[in-house]
């Protein structure tokens, strides 16, 4: 494992018997990943996101510059700091913690750890002439001089390895869905080999809703990153693939973070039959904890997650101003999106693929 070197002491503190500790802050480099990881999967507010992966998911995938930092006392990591400097036209300036996911922010095993990194973003998002600094924290408090943007929850189920029980568990309702899709003859296959047939329905299901499809290259760039932590499930109708998701694997965690779907699969209960699957698929794999993702408050994704009586959590998202004097919003709800996003859903298939890759960087 390679050793931590010296390059910037933030400050230093004595305790009553004169010892001296000296808190740093360094860059990330290559020679320090595996401890970063480490730390990651040790750390109880660690996430998938927070894996060195998809600092080059997001490298690779939208050219965004990385900016890692962990700190570290006597040669050994304190916490850790990921994020992206990002520049649009669209969404200004700004430094994202973290960019096209659901958990970001400071991970850091004592408070004066996490302050140091804190104030080192707030120092670096100066430094970078950024309007705004982005922090996506699952929980914990608002910071001082930090703006809440509570319109997103997440939500969690406990699994367990029965999967009668926890199919016996579920509301009434939902397992008549799943029953439902059980009678109407749907099948499910597994694979990285099903990208295509995915990505297809995950881009049908963005353009009904009025938002640009994600490239491909972002799937083949978590494929190849994350081997053993990324699957692809796709049910059938027949020979029809007609829904499909990609789940992440973290620890004991699961969490479907890209679905889609034809029109058809309503009626088929496709979706249900879907969400199941891969409720299944962590169970069997030994996960604790099922993740919806996150959706916005008051949509129709938040209404079908809702329905699987789920634990409940608003995120807190935070933004500070650096050089911006307003709180941005890029919520759908704005007014000043709601034209385009109904355009959006007017377009051609093709070309919401074809255009979807290059305005969706846009909104991270």
């Amino acid at each position: 494992m390679a050793t931590i070197e010296s390059s910037a002491v933030l400050h230093q503190t004595e305790d009553p018997l004169g010892d001296r500790s000296s808190l740093k802050i360094h860059p990330l480099t290559p020679e320090i990943e595996i401890q970063w990881e480490e730390f990651v999967r040790a750390h109880p507010n660690g996430s998938f996101f927070h894996q060195v992966g998809w600092k080059k998911v997001m490298q690779a995938t939208y050219g965004y510059q990385p900016r890692y930092f962990y700190s570290e006392r006597e040669g050994r990591i304190t916490g850790i700091a990921p994020s992206f400097l990002i520049s649009n036209l669209m969404m200004g300036r700004c430094l994202m913690s973290l960019p096209f996911a659901v958990y970001g922010g400071v991970c850091a095993s004592d408070a004066e750890s996490e302050a140091a990194l804190v104030g080192h973003l707030e120092r670096i998002s100066q430094q970078e002439g950024a309007e705004y600094l982005e922090i996506r924290n699952r929980t914990g408090e608002i910071l001082p001089g930090y703006h809440a943007n509570p319109r997103y929850a997440t939500f969690t189920l406990p699994l367990v390895s029965n999967t009668e029980i926890l199919y016996k568990a579920l509301p009434k309702d939902i397992r008549y869905m799943i029953r439902k899709g059980e009678k109407a003859g749907l099948t499910v296959k597994r694979g990285a080999e099903l990208l295509d047939q995915f990505y297809r329905l995950m881009t049908v299901n963005l353009r009904r809703l009025g938002t640009p499809a994600f490239p491909r290259a972002l799937f083949e760039n978590l494929l190849r990153e994350y081997p053993s932590q990324v699957e692809v499930t796709v049910v059938y109708s027949g020979d029809k693939a007609v829904s499909a998701g990609m789940s992440f694997f973290f620890r004991d965690w699961i969490q479907p973070y890209y679905v889609g779907s034809l029109d058809e699969a309503k009626g088929l209960a496709a979706n249900n039959f879907l969400w199941w699957e891969m409720m299944k698929l962590g169970a069997e794999k030994g996960c604790a904890i099922f993740d919806f993702g996150r959706s916005k408050k008051d949509s129709g994704n938040f209404d079908f997650k809702k329905k699987w009586n789920p634990q409940i959590d608003t995120l807190s998202y935070q933004v500070r101003l650096v050089r911006g004097k307003k709180v941005p919003n890029f919520s759908p709800t704005n007014s000043k999106f709601q034209m385009a996003t109904n355009a959006w859903k007017k377009m051609p298939l093709g070309l919401t693929r074809a255009l979807g890759p290059y305005v969706v960087r846009w909104f991270p």
